[in-house]
């Protein structure tokens, strides 16, 4: 009879890898418990890890914008600053202007030469108020405001009340809405010729216009 051999076995207490490897893991309640626990924690940290970078990262940006606001705004003010040196320097020249022109004299007063002082007169007004500088209103009659107006003359005997601005001896400025300088006027007096201000003092020797 031919020899039938016996399929080879492996013994029984031989296993794969991977069921030794599932006979290693500890699946009971207490080892689940601890487990879960440990992974609750990780997350946890996890999280508390996430919102700290993303509350630091929060605060820089916010004190990066904060920077380049205050930057922007010094860099603003500081053009702001060289503009309005710039204007003072203008206005000036407008003082000059007005005098020229108001101390022209009449026989010359149709001239082609005046009238192109006149002209280029008119253009730098032209060009202040480009920028937002207009001149201060300082008409005879209108009350004195303190915000606007210096008073540098009391003039006794005038037909204004007392207080009012009887002249204007220098142009008053404002750049927008902020007074760049103001105008230097002349007040009529109280009856017992003091200043309406307080502390005008003596009528001044400066044409009033």
């Amino acid at each position: 009879m031919p020899h039938h051999r016996e399929p080879h076995r492996e013994p029984l207490d031989r296993r794969t890898r991977a069921q030794q490897r599932a006979d290693e893991i500890d699946i009971s309640p207490a080892k689940l418990l601890a487990d879960i626990e440990r992974l609750t924690g990780e997350r946890d940290a996890a999280a508390r890890e996430k919102d700290e970078y993303l509350g630091a990262l929060q605060r820089e940006r916010a004190e990066f914008v904060n920077f380049k606001r205050r930057t922007a705004e010094e860099r603003q003010a500081m053009l702001g600053l060289a503009a309005e040196g710039l204007i003072s320097k203008v206005l000036a020249l407008a003082d000059d202007f007005d005098r020229a022109i108001e101390a022209r004299p009449a026989t010359i007063a149709d001239d082609p030469w005046v009238e192109g002082i006149a002209a280029i007169d008119r253009k730098l007004r032209l060009l202040l108020e480009s920028e937002g500088v207009s001149a201060i209103e300082a008409v005879p009659g209108t009350p004195f405001d303190p915000r606007e107006h210096e008073a540098v003359a009391s003039v006794p005997g005038t037909a204004h009340p007392a207080g009012a601005i009887v002249g204007e001896l220098r142009r008053g400025y404002r750049l927008r809405d902020r007074v760049l300088r103001p105008a230097l006027v002349a007040v009529a007096a109280h009856d017992d010729a003091t200043a309406a201000t307080g502390d005008a003092g003596t009528a001044s020797d400066q044409p009033i216009h």
